[in-house]
């Protein structure tokens, strides 16, 4: 690819706070994954980060045309910082990736062949992690919260809470938004009518730093905002095809 200001056709959205040590490295390996297979162009946001992100983000741009940084004015959240992304994409397949490293971008191209082969009726294509590189309490609680999920959701996926997704853009937009948004998207997007392909990927730890995310915030966020979904789901009795009459 050319280093231009070409149409998109995939668009990448890192949603980052505090993550100044992993940008570089995986800005190279997102560009490694995605400069192959047509135009592409990188969102990150950053989410009222205190560190030297804004800085870093700055220095790598001025290389970097199809890199693009949106700011925060303060900390709201992963789920918000997504949808900032996505709505400043151009592209319009989207593919979201945790800022940490954990998520390997070589799996970029994997997500967006399976959202694509899926035709339109498929609006989201799901990484699910193997391998998982956290601690065994973290692994544990996730192991806890995938399977009640699964059995109040019944959303066919063991793993919604990898960051690593394609989704088309208009799809996204067109989901209710809420808190914590991005860890519901199969369900959600199942809820819209469309299906969702599901990806193996492999974990890996994250680069440098500390999570930002604590194990209560976890906690009370998925007890109270499974309740929603599920509530969200109960009340689309079904999703029309509406067609203009000419």
């Amino acid at each position: 690819m050319s280093e231009t200001l070409t149409t998109p056709v995939v668009s990448v959205v890192v949603p980052v706070r505090n993550e100044a040590g992993n940008i570089a490295p995986l800005v190279a390996e997102i560009q490694a994954a995605c400069a192959p297979n047509g135009p592409f162009e990188v969102v990150y946001v950053d989410d009222g980060s205190s560190d030297a992100t804004p800085a870093v983000l700055a220095d790598l741009r001025a290389a970097r045309p199809w890199l693009r940084q949106v700011r925060h004015a303060r900390s709201c959240g992963q789920s918000a910082a997504v949808r900032s992304g996505v709505r400043a994409a151009r592209g319009s397949i989207v593919v979201t990736i945790d800022g940490d490293g954990q998520n390997d971008p070589a799996y970029i191209p994997r997500l967006v062949e399976a959202l694509v082969a899926g035709g339109p009726g498929t609006g989201l294509a799901a990484g699910q992690r193997l391998g998982r590189k956290d601690t065994g309490f973290k692994k544990l609680q996730s192991r806890i919260a995938n399977k009640v999920r699964s059995f109040v959701l019944k959303d066919g996926t063991r793993d919604t809470g990898c960051g690593l997704k394609a989704i088309r853009r208009d799809v996204y937009l067109a989901l209710p938004y809420f808190d914590a948004l991005h860890r519901f998207m199969p369900a959600l997007v199942r809820r819209e009518g469309y299906a969702v392909a599901l990806v193996d990927v492999v974990d890996r730890p994250r680069l440098t730093g500390v999570s930002n995310y604590g194990f209560f915030d976890r906690l009370w966020v998925g007890i109270l905002d499974l309740a929603g979904v599920w509530w969200l789901i109960r009340r689309r009795r079904s999703v029309p095809e509406a067609t203009e009459i000419t």
